[in-house]
């Protein structure tokens, strides 16, 4: 089977959004900021908004104002007495459906952009998309390695870090730095209503083969490869949309993993009783 030019690069950009998505959901599941995640997604949608009436580039505005919802959400945890949840679900709501009235009042509201946007258009990116993800992939990478351990000592218990001396609100500043940008580059693969599972279910498919915070983190970079490329290869095999498709193998292989306990524990059992 001879590939298009458009679905090599479909399967280049997303197995990249793939391998970022996969270690930075990670601290996600650790720190149960799963609603964190889908709070930078609705956050997109005003970034849509913001960069249509400024006329600059979507990707640039949903990582502006998804950055901007992350500082805010900062701010408020230290001014106001609610707890983190509430705090999501009032910044999630309220950046989603201001999105809406805007693109609604420029005239952008329906069609097919917004459809694009709501569900990736994975298929329609250019090779300047391409070097966008793949250099933007590597810059935060190298930068996630750097602030590998503080965020893994936070994660653990992070007064202890704190007063270790580790620096928490820059690490915090960082993590939601890049979770801002993988939002904002996975929105072009799945979409918004999508990308949180991008970053959520290669982790958690992850977590039944590690043992080790490190393991985890480059098994998920591999299952969100394996669940980018092996989603659109389907999509083209069946004719479904790419979006849905990758979120439903990385679906799959999260079910999968499942069952590797319990035939560890049962493989362990019978090694425990012929010795």
């Amino acid at each position: 089977m001879v590939l298009d030019d458009f679905f090599i690069r479909s399967l280049l950009v997303s197995a990249g959004i793939g391998c970022v998505a996969g270690p930075l959901g990670c601290f996600l599941l650790w720190r149960r900021m799963a609603y964190f995640g889908d709070t930078m997604a609705h956050s997109a949608l005003l970034g849509i908004a913001v960069g249509t009436l400024l006329g600059i580039k979507p990707l640039a505005g949903v990582f502006a104002i998804a950055f901007a919802t992350a500082l805010l959400l900062l701010a408020l945890q230290k001014a106001v007495r609610l707890s983190s949840d509430t705090l999501l679900g009032l910044l999630s709501h309220s950046t989603l459906a201001l999105g809406l009235v805007i693109l609604a009042m420029s005239g952008h509201a329906y069609g097919h952009d917004l459809l694009s946007y709501l569900f990736g258009d994975v298929l329609a990116v250019t090779w300047s998309d391409l070097v966008l993800v793949w250099v933007g992939g590597f810059v935060c990478l190298i930068v996630l390695m750097q602030v590998w351990h503080p965020l893994v000592a936070i994660t653990v218990h992070e007064d202890l870090a704190r007063a270790e001396g580790a620096p928490v609100v820059r690490c915090q500043v960082i993590y939601m730095l890049l979770v801002a940008g993988a939002v904002a580059a996975g929105m072009k693969v799945v979409g918004m209503l999508l990308v949180v599972a991008l970053l959520v279910i290669p982790a958690a498919a992850a977590r039944s083969f590690s043992r080790t915070p490190e393991q985890m983190a480059m098994l998920a970079a591999v299952i969100g490869i394996v669940s980018c490329s092996s989603g659109l290869l389907s999509s083209l095999a069946f004719d479904t949309p790419s979006g849905p498709s990758i979120v439903v193998v990385a679906m799959l292989i999260f079910l999968a993993s499942l069952t590797v306990r319990p035939l560890t524990r049962a493989f362990g059992s019978r090694q425990v009783r012929s010795s």
